[in-house]
């Protein structure tokens, strides 16, 4: 059965394949795109409150494995809104329940109940991009670990 164009897994970098060892032994692209590596970046000037302070939390993990390009930034922002919105509607059904009363005096749900939802799958989607959920981690290779290379080479006269 055939299966429309872009289905099945996301291909991984090239630089995860090769810092992975090409368990699939197929040829690497060698042209991949390189957006730039980002080494630092500072929260967006528009942005406050707890998205600010999870891109402060994220961010500079992200690019200590160097995980975040430049073209992903833009990912993250979404990301750290949506985590904002999120913790916003939370602190709204917290104070006025998941219930509110409207104009006529009925009952209805609270409309920040729909804006912890969206955000929520807003997260899930550009979590998932960014490598933040489990599944998605397994996926990612980070940087290696500084150091002197494998230990026991010295014991074997490499």
């Amino acid at each position: 059965m055939p299966v429309a164009p872009g289905r099945g897994r996301k291909p991984k970098p090239v630089a995860r394949k090769a810092a992975a060892g090409n368990p699939g032994k197929r040829a690497l692209n060698k042209a991949e795109p390189n957006f730039g590596e980002l080494r630092n970046i500072d929260a967006p000037v528009w942005m406050d409150g707890p998205a600010r302070d999870l891109w402060e939390l994220l961010a500079p993990q992200l690019c200590e494995q160097r995980i975040l390009q430049m073209t992903d930034v833009q990912n993250l922002e979404v990301y750290c809104s949506a985590y904002g919105r999120f913790r916003l509607a939370e602190n709204e059904v917290a104070m006025r329940g998941l219930l509110v009363t409207d104009d006529h005096g009925n009952l209805k749900k609270n409309p920040a109940a729909t804006i912890i939802n969206e955000a929520a799958r807003q997260m899930a989607t550009f979590g998932a991009l960014l490598g933040l959920d489990p599944s998605s981690r397994q996926r990612l290779v980070g940087a290696k670990p500084a150091g002197d290379g494998n230990p026991f080479a010295a014991l074997l006269g490499a």
